[in-house]
């Protein structure tokens, strides 16, 4: 159990300076937190004393954040953390697959450790919580997923984590549908497939078995879905269907979903409508190599979008750089969000939605009994940390600093 203990002088955003209707500024100010039993349980403002009884750790006028989260990172098969390996060139995913049956083996024995690494990075870069994909297939069999979960316990208490069993080379087209059922019965929550029509070659029998593996398992569903066009938008309006008859609404998750970048926008926006109605989110990197699918569309059709690193440095892409916020600007930057207003709700995409002031300018973050889980950065508000990528100095979990410290700040001061 974490100690109770006060935050002194942090930073929080108090509400929103308007022009002519416009923000134009977001307002703050300094208060004292006390933590317990990790949640925030009192707010006060900075110029009150401090009670006294209790330690205190001053944060040196960072602004506290909540907490980022990734909800598609693949933490098995990845160069990270070994030598510099750049990938061949991409011919489709067959090839990738291929590449697999020697690679998945030879990484086997280093799979933990640098899973852990990434964990690592994640956490130094403001992550608390995270959706962890698996590969689950008959040429590594369970043995990744032993190993990724072995890397996730060992973070038991600096993060809090879902895992995806996820068969990389398809789950009808590899046979791997006992492979999940046993991954999800081993620890893993959520079910995952791949491309129903290009891998499966069977849009109907692909999405039947990911959702009865689910439903069986009483699991989520994470569909990596890389099918384009008017094709990738048939598969989401089936999955739609077939979640609302299962009701699983709230409890699916579309990966990718490129297909709703290269179709008109009418096409796209009716799609987004129906995946809304069937409470289905969607997990994007915020690709630039091919059409980005239209995130503010999305998101005013009432879709949860997450921004995602998916991989780091690894045979399907060298780059990758364990960093949310990062995604959070580039979204910014891709879809021309400069003003106030709009860099500030782009946080939102990182943080499960959670903000600190609302469409109002009402402090909605941190409010009592939040669990503290937050991210401490040297930045003004939160407009400027998603435009600037602003350092993160330090990170909380349940109360507890587990990346980072406050040292560096109070150094300056």
């Amino acid at each position: 159990m974490t100690q109770s203990y006060w935050l002194a002088n942090v930073l929080l955003e108090s509400g929103f300076f308007r022009k002519d209707g416009m923000v134009t500024k977001t307002i703050t100010e300094n208060c004292h937190i006390l933590v317990e039993e990790g949640k925030f349980t009192k707010i006060i403002p900075a110029y009150e004393n401090l009670p006294v009884g209790l330690p205190v750790q001053d944060t040196g006028g960072l602004l506290m954040l909540p907490g980022f989260q990734d909800m598609h990172i693949h933490l098995d098969k990845t160069y990270y953390g070994g030598k510099w390996k750049a990938c061949t060139p991409f011919v489709d995913v067959f090839g990738r697959m291929k590449e697999e049956e020697d690679m998945l083996p030879s990484l086997l024995p280093v799979t933990e450790e640098r899973a852990k690494k990434i964990l690592e990075l994640l956490l130094q870069n403001g992550v608390t919580h995270i959706r962890a994909q698996c590969n689950v297939d008959p040429i590594i069999g369970l043995k990744n997923m032993e190993a990724v979960l072995q890397a996730l316990k060992s973070y038991d208490g600096q993060l809090s984590y879902e895992l995806v069993a996820f068969p990389q080379h398809g789950l009808l087209r590899s046979n791997s549908v006992p492979l999940v059922r046993e991954a999800l019965q081993m620890g893993a929550t959520a079910s995952g497939g791949l491309d129903p029509a290009i891998v499966d070659e069977n849009i109907e029998a692909s999405l039947h078995a990911l959702i009865e593996l689910a439903v069986e398992a009483d699991a989520d569903i994470d569909l990596h879905l890389h099918e384009p066009g008017h094709l990738g938008i048939y598969t989401m309006k089936r999955l739609a269907k077939l979640t609302e008859e299962a009701g699983w609404q709230g409890r699916v998750t579309i990966g990718h979903a490129f297909g709703l970048g290269d179709v008109p926008v009418e096409v796209a926006a009716d799609a987004a409508e129906t995946l809304a109605q069937a409470g289905i989110s969607i997990a994007s990197t915020v690709p630039i190599d091919i059409p980005t699918i239209p995130i503010p569309l999305l998101h005013e059709k009432g879709i949860n979008v997450s921004l995602v690193n998916d991989s780091i440095t690894d045979h399907w892409d060298p780059f990758g750089t364990g960093d949310v916020l990062y995604k959070a600007s580039l979204m910014a930057e891709r879809f021309a969000w400069i003003d106030e207003w709009s860099l500030g709700r782009a946080l939102g995409f990182i943080t499960g939605g959670k903000m600190p002031l609302n469409s109002e300018g009402e402090r909605v973050w941190p409010t009592i009994g939040d669990k503290a889980d937050a991210v401490f950065v040297e930045a003004s508000c939160s407009a400027e940390a998603v435009a600037r990528r602003s350092s993160r100095l330090a990170v909380m979990h349940k109360g507890k600093i587990v990346s980072g410290s406050f040292n560096q700040i109070l150094a300056k001061n």
